[in-house]
C-alpha cells in the first residue's frame, strides 16, 4: 500500500498544507488545485505545489506523522523537514508499527 504524508506550499497565500494520502501525491496536488476536495483553506488558491512528500510504511504511520506536524503548528518547523532530511527519518522510526 501506498501511503504518504505531504506537505503543499502555495506561493500566493504564503501558506503550507500538510495531508495525508494514499494515492499519488501528485494526483492529489491535481485534486487539490482543481478545487475537488470540499477543503476551505485549500480552496483559497490554485497554484499549490509539492513542497514535501514523505513515504510511509502503514497508513497508521503516515496519519500519526501528519498528526504531529501539523500539532507543531509552525512554518519553521515545516521549513526544516526538508532543510534537515534526517528530522523526517526520525519521525518515520517514531511512528513506526512494530
Amino acid at each position: 500500500m501506498t501511503a504518504h504524508v505531504y506537505i503543499l506550499f502555495s506561493p500566493s497565500l504564503d501558506g503550507f498544507y500538510t495531508g495525508f494520502t494514499k494515492i499519488s501525491v501528485q494526483e492529489r496536488l491535481n485534486r487539490h488545485n482543481e478545487k475537488y476536495y470540499d477543503n476551505k483553506y485549500t480552496a483559497k488558491a490554485s497554484d499549490w505545489e509539492i513542497y514535501l512528500a514523505i513515504e510511509c510504511n502503514t497508513e497508521e504511520q503516515g496519519r500519526s506523522i501528519e498528526a504531529h506536524i501539523k500539532k507543531m503548528k509552525s512554518k519553521t518547523y515545516i521549513l526544516n523537514l526538508k532543510r534537515y532530511p534526517n528530522i523526517v527519518q526520525e519521525l518515520l522510526k517514531r511512528y513506526e508499527i512494530k
